[in-house]
């Protein structure tokens, strides 16, 4: 099974360049898509949260309390190391379990911090980047998450840089204009996926 590893940073279209895929025909995992039910109530990631935690990190449905933890992880970097400690390897065994049960040609696996954490090397054959300028980073998160400019700088700062992303890539996706030049650029390496993959 030929699987893509795609990233980028903040604001430069993961999402998406993976809906495009999957309307193609690629499977898609994404990994927040995990992470989000893994911290829904009954995730399995709950009870060890509520432990290193405390009550206040979970909602009274039972569910990760995502606003008190962003603000906790935002300025304490152990706090975010021990969160990444026990969600970082159930994301893993998930992802590793749906490409073991996957049918599609090829897959897509969409990792934010697949760069950062270096944990999906033997999953990954090639390194996907969708990029932009960080101008329209900026722009495009501030308009979609809520986030200030001063929020989204912090986060881009806590990624790999453009250029060390850029330097790991096999594939780049250049996504500063419109949809359709998106798409385009998704076809293509469609195309160049399916044949990859008939290859291998």
């Amino acid at each position: 099974m030929l699987v893509i590893g795609l990233t980028g940073g903040i604001g430069s279209g993961k999402t998406s360049a993976a809906n495009i895929f999957s309307v193609l025909g690629a499977g898609v995992i994404d990994t927040d898509e995990i992470a989000h039910e893994l911290t829904q109530p009954g995730g399995e990631s709950i009870f060890a949260i509520q432990q290193v935690f405390g009550e206040k990190y979970i909602t009274a449905e039972g569910a990760l309390n995502r606003k008190e933890m962003r603000d906790l992880v935002f300025d304490d970097t152990d706090a975010r190391r021990k969160l990444e400690a026990i969600l970082h390897p159930l994301i893993r065994n998930e992802v590793s379990r749906r490409v073991e049960l996957a049918q599609a040609p090829y897959l897509i696996v969409v990792v934010p911090l697949l760069l950062e954490t270096g944990h999906y090397r033997g999953i990954v054959q090639r390194v996907l980047v969708v990029d932009c300028s960080e101008g329209v980073q900026i722009s495009r998160a501030t308009a979609r998450s809520g986030l200030d400019e001063q929020a989204v700088r912090a986060i881009m700062a806590a990624q790999v840089s453009r250029d060390e992303r850029l330097g790991q890539a096999d594939d780049v996706i250049v996504n500063d204009a419109d949809l359709s030049n998106l798409e385009r650029q998704v076809q293509a390496l469609h195309k160049k996926y399916m044949m990859l993959a008939q290859g291998s």
